[in-house]
């Protein structure tokens, strides 16, 4: 309960029933000198705050305050982080606790061989979820490491080696090939297909050790990401729903989610930044 609502019981408490300030004021849980400070200048404001992290909440159910902030930033308001944290906190917001996992514990290294520019390393992995007549999805999962795009999530009842060759092909098409691709040891990355399709396009190949997906770290990132914000969110009916549905978060990922590790920039607008300031340093 807010402070104003406190207040607003207190009163009510004392006009209505006849009940002593002070006994008011214990039973609601109000100090009776804040219950005599007038209301703060500018609660108009304060109340079009309360309401619009409400909405946030709602429409960002896994995002917390500083992302709230930084959006509240982002569509013109000059706010500082304390009272954001401080709102958000009064009206009982909060992101639901995961417990955390176990740190890995293997001989690989997080972070080895890093991208110094975009289209340089590309990660690709898969994910699974199902619809709600218990059928198998399966999402191949595509990211360019530095700027952290997604350029492609494929949804299907089933991903084979040629499926991946054409979603790389269809990349390509549009940003070019990469000079590194990383993936780990499925039997869908290890094939002649995907082999060959690196030969020819002069792409190498980054495989982890067996085992050591930390070694995979970036796109193991986004993989939780997808899941925590999207996957369990939503209950599919059918396919094309998960396609349409999960297109639809890539989009928005890649232009409205903030990054914490780009400089609460966006994945495009971290791209776009990076191409304007070497575009400069070139001319």
């Amino acid at each position: 309960m807010t402070p104003a609502r406190r207040r607003q019981a207190v009163n009510c408490l004392v006009g209505r029933f006849g009940v002593s300030e002070r006994r008011a004021c214990s039973v609601v849980g109000q100090h009776r000198s804040t219950q005599r400070l007038a209301p703060p200048v500018g609660s108009d404001e304060e109340e079009l705050l309360r309401a619009w992290l409400r909405q946030f909440a709602v429409d960002r159910p896994r995002w917390g305050w500083r992302r709230a902030a930084n959006g509240l930033r982002r569509e013109g308001w000059k706010i500082n982080s304390k009272r954001v944290q401080r709102l958000w906190r009064a009206e009982g917001l909060r992101v639901p606790y995961r417990k955390r996992k176990r740190p890995p514990r293997g001989d690989g290294q997080t972070g080895w061989f890093c991208p110094i520019r975009p289209n340089v390393l590309w990660a690709l992995d898969f994910q699974f979820d199902q619809t709600s007549d218990s059928r198998t999805l399966k999402l191949l999962n595509v990211i360019d490491e530095y700027t952290r795009e997604c350029p492609a999530i494929i949804v299907e009842r089933s991903i084979d080696a040629d499926q991946v060759v054409a979603t790389l092909d269809q990349i390509a098409s549009v940003r070019g090939t990469p000079a590194y691709l990383r993936f780990d040891n499925g039997p869908e990355f290890i094939s002649n297909a995907v082999r060959d399709w690196c030969r020819f396009n002069a792409v190498a190949t980054v495989f982890i050790e067996p085992g050591s997906p930390w070694q995979n770290a970036w796109i193991e990132s986004f993989n939780s990401r997808l899941r925590d914000e999207h996957l369990n969110g939503i209950q599919f009916d059918s396919l094309l729903e998960a396609q349409v549905f999960t297109e639809d978060w890539r989009v928005d990922y890649n232009m409205n989610r903030p990054h914490s590790a780009l400089g609460g920039l966006t994945p495009d607008e971290y791209a776009q930044d990076w191409n304007t300031r070497n575009q400069k340093s070139l001319t």
